[in-house]
Formats: C-alpha cells, structure tokens, sequence
C-alpha cells in the first residue's frame, strides 16, 4: 500500500496572499485540490494525508467532503515546522502502507509518470527522490558576499518531490532527527543522516512548487497549454470522425446516394 503525505500547513510569507496558498486558485480549482487529484488519479496510490495548520483542519474537512474524486483520505493538523508536519502525519499512516511518499502541497502540476517512477525506485532502493538537473551556474558565497567556490553543475540537482520511502526507513529518520534535535532541509536528507543511499529519479522542469506571486504565473501558464491540447484533441477528434462519415458517404454506390 502506498500513503502520501501533503504537508500543507506552512504560512507562505513570501506569497504575501494573506491565506494559506494551497488555498488559492488555479484554473478555478484551489492548488491544495489540484494536487490531490494528481495524486488520486494515480492507480498506485492508495491513502492520502493532508497536514494544516490546527485552525484550518475543519474548514479543509469540509471542503473535500464533496469531492467524489479522491482516494481515501485524512486531514489532521501539522506543526510548527515542515517536518513536524510530517512527522504528525507518519502517525496517520495505515499499518498496511509500505511505501510512503511526501509531497509538496503546492506542487500541482506533478506527472503521473514522476508519481509512478518515485514509487517502483522507492520499492527497490528504499528511498527515492525527484529531481532535475540543474540549469544554472551555482556559486557557494560566504557571509560576506564573497564567492568561495564554484561547484561542478554536471554534479548539481535540483531537488523536487514527490520523496517515497520505505515505511520503516522513514520512520526510523524521522526518529534519529527527533532525539538529535535536528531540522532537515528535506525527507531525503534525514534518511541520509542514517547513511541511507538515496536514489534520484529524473523529475520535470514544469514540477515547480508556488511559492511566489511569480510562480502562479508560470503555473497558470502551464495549465492554459495543458487545457489548450485537450481542446485541440478534442476538435481533432471531430474533425477525424466528420471526414470518415464524408469519406463513407462518397463511397457509397450511386443508386444508395438518391
């Protein structure tokens, strides 16, 4: 059984939205909704849990509550940082599940083929990452505006989620990083602490997570293409089936056209 975990109940400060932006719209689905159905379209995913903040627990409850789409699900409430959200949330996870994923709530525009491939790495290795090679030159600076060093880009991957686990893996790191008192900067990088190897999967550029004004934008954007294919398929479609009724209709014996 595969459980996936959205921890959601950052403030996002740097969206300057006044609301939590899972809870902003886009396409007129809000990007909490977006991403959940990615993830409840995927045949390989069973359970989902939704981590907010406690005061914003009720009112998700209750607008999921119509939504027939999604897998099987719990809503429970997160903490004072990203990884006791998800620490709450490992709680929550059906004694069934064997591998569990975490995913950026704010990350709708995840593929299928990234959710699936995360998940067959995760059940061989034992933990898995999406990533992309990195575009840009990066520059290691000191306090004082200085470049010390310049890494190998060819080395350099920007990390994504979805990040699937072993159950048993994670938990475990999550533990070790509690009686150390240690905040990861990601899932991956507690399992490393256990000197767990942690396997990358090529992820996608367009899996950015919202967290700018900016990235709505760009999200948007990609939306509007995805929405703009599905209705030239569509039209596509039509077109195809009126040219072979044209087509059939012209073959016709002559005596069957009066």
């Amino acid at each position: 059984m595969v459980t996936v975990i959205f921890p959601a109940a950052g403030q996002g400060k740097r969206m300057q939205a006044g609301v939590n932006k899972v809870f902003l719209e886009l396409a007129g689905k809000p990007i909490l909704l977006q991403t959940l159905l990615k993830f409840s379209h995927c045949t390989a995913v069973d359970r989902l849990i939704v981590v907010v903040a406690a005061e914003e627990v009720l009112f998700i409850r209750r607008a999921l509550r119509g939504v027939s789409e999604l897998k099987p699900y719990k809503v429970i409430a997160g903490g004072t940082e990203r990884q006791f959200s998800v620490a709450n949330g490992l709680k929550m996870v059906d004694p069934a599940t064997d591998i569990v994923l975490v995913h950026d709530a704010a990350r709708p525009l995840v593929s299928q083929q990234t959710i699936e491939s995360v998940i067959a790495e995760a059940r061989l290795s034992g933990a898995a990452i999406a990533a992309v090679r990195e575009k840009n030159t990066v520059k290691v600076v000191d306090g004082n505006g200085v470049v010390k060093k310049t890494p190998e880009r060819a080395q350099l991957w920007e990390v994504q989620t979805p990040q699937g686990f072993k159950k048993e893996l994670l938990e475990a790191a999550y533990q070790k990083a509690a009686q150390d008192d240690v905040l990861g900067t990601d899932d991956a990088s507690l399992v490393e602490r256990l000197g767990v190897p942690v396997k990358v999967v090529p992820g996608e550029y367009r899996n950015i997570k919202v967290t700018t004004p900016e990235d709505l934008l760009i999200v948007e954007a990609f939306l509007r293409e995805g929405r703009l294919e599905k209705a030239k398929e569509g039209i596509g479609s039509v077109i195809a089936d009126l040219a072979a009724k044209v087509e059939k209709h012209m073959s016709r014996p002559m005596e069957d056209k009066k």
